[in-house]
């Protein structure tokens, strides 16, 4: 695959593709059988079935059942390293501006459905299956823990400090609490019968009033490590 001078890929080949839509192939099957059948009542097995492959070959994609469901946060992952680190913004800047994307693909996402209403029902089903699974919440809370270390590591960067240090450990748990409050924003106000766009903003809202005391806690924060 031929890469740029800042060894990212240039042009994702043919492979990495096909590579990329069994992935999505196989998370999107196993959601839906999920959402149609209950979590416990589907095995990997059938996900690998209903898509022409064998249960080894969905677990060289994903390494357990629960991050079938739940692996499109890794996108979260990929955007606290991208974000976290830029000193142009400051931390609270910078998680409003993964949550803000985050925010609009979902509402982009809901709002490309003809049917808005069983989109949205589709959504709370989703939020349901998670909250009384006890595999998945332990699974979602094992995965925020790790967004932790992973901004503490990208915090750190910025500032000449090592990740354990108790500045990049306090302010990586504080931004994440903002993540914590959009799930749970986006949990009260996404519903069928209320209008998307009003939902949307009134998550918006709730999350900037927690920023607000975020950034006010975290205005001490070093500031980014001088190039020697």
């Amino acid at each position: 695959m031929t890469t740029t001078g800042t060894g990212r890929p240039a042009v994702e080949g043919l492979r990495e593709r096909k590579k990329r839509a069994m992935r999505r192939q196989l998370s999107d099957t196993a959601a839906r059988m999920f959402l149609d059948r209950g979590f416990d009542a589907v095995r990997v097995a059938d996900v690998g079935e209903a898509c022409g492959v064998s249960e080894k070959t969905v677990f060289n994609y994903f390494p357990s059942k629960e991050a079938l469901l739940l692996d499109r946060l890794e996108a979260t992952a990929d955007a606290l390293r991208t974000h976290l680190p830029d000193p142009a913004l400051t931390p609270v800047g910078a998680m409003l501006t993964i949550l803000d994307d985050e925010r609009d693909g979902l509402a982009e996402g809901l709002a490309a459905d003809v049917d808005a209403d069983r989109a949205l029902a589709q959504y709370r089903k989703f939020g349901d299956l998670i909250r009384n699974t006890p595999s998945l919440r332990a699974y979602q809370s094992d995965i925020a823990d790790r967004f932790v270390d992973i901004a503490a590591e990208a915090l750190a960067t910025r500032t000449g400090l090592h990740p354990d240090d108790p500045e990049p450990q306090i302010a990586a748990a504080t931004l994440l609490g903002l993540w914590r409050v959009q799930f749970r924003a986006l949990r009260a106000h996404v519903r069928p019968g209320h209008p998307l766009p009003d939902a949307i903003d009134a998550v918006a809202r709730e999350v900037r009033r927690a920023a607000r005391l975020a950034e006010a806690g975290l205005a001490t924060f070093p500031a980014p490590a001088k190039p020697r």
